[in-house]
């Protein structure tokens, strides 16, 4: 086993041009007030990475322009699709005219794992909340469904970029295995 030299990883990646051309996968994310514009860069690369069809920005969640948003998101500023509501209400309201399903990953009194997506959740938009305090409650009376990742330890969340990261990769294996018959 060796390392890939850094030619031979760009040589199995997408280029700037192809990544704005290419078919996206029908999973997006919707940031609700997040407040880190370092956790916003890294979301843009999680997002890059995993083909992701947009990442919807909401209130006071920092969007670019911004220098440190660019620095973390190494890139993928310019390689993800990315909106930018006032209001998370109006851009839930868009999102379900435009076909898709809005789910909360938070904790509430109904538990469904984020791994329990099935052939019906897609294309899905899922809402990341604020570091403190979530998803406000009006919000999560506007979705379809809320999934949870499981804690076993004593906290009870992961870091927001984490988390996207966590259920960007599980939405789009369910996806791929569903619909494109392939699990990698």
């Amino acid at each position: 086993m060796r390392r890939l030299l850094h030619s031979e990883i760009l040589r199995e990646r997408l280029s700037v041009e192809q990544a704005k051309r290419i078919e996206r996968h029908p999973v997006s994310l919707l940031l609700y007030n997040i407040r880190s514009v370092y956790n916003v860069g890294s979301i843009f690369r999680t997002c890059d990475a995993t083909l992701c069809k947009e990442l919807i920005l909401c209130g006071f969640t920092p969007y670019p322009p911004r220098k440190e948003i660019s620095k973390t998101a190494l890139g993928a500023v310019e390689t993800v699709p990315w909106r930018y509501f006032d209001s998370a209400e109006t851009a839930i309201e868009t999102l379900k005219r435009e076909g898709n399903k809005i789910f909360a990953l938070e904790i509430t009194d109904r538990k469904r794992l984020y791994t329990s997506l099935n052939h019906g959740d897609f294309p899905i938009v899922i809402i990341l909340g604020n570091e403190l305090v979530g998803i406000d409650d009006n919000l999560l009376r506007l979705c379809d469904d809320a999934l949870e990742i499981p804690m076993f330890g004593v906290k009870h969340s992961l870091n927001v970029a984490v988390a996207a990261g966590v259920v960007l990769y599980e939405s789009i294996r369910t996806y791929r295995k569903f619909f494109k018959g392939d699990v990698w």
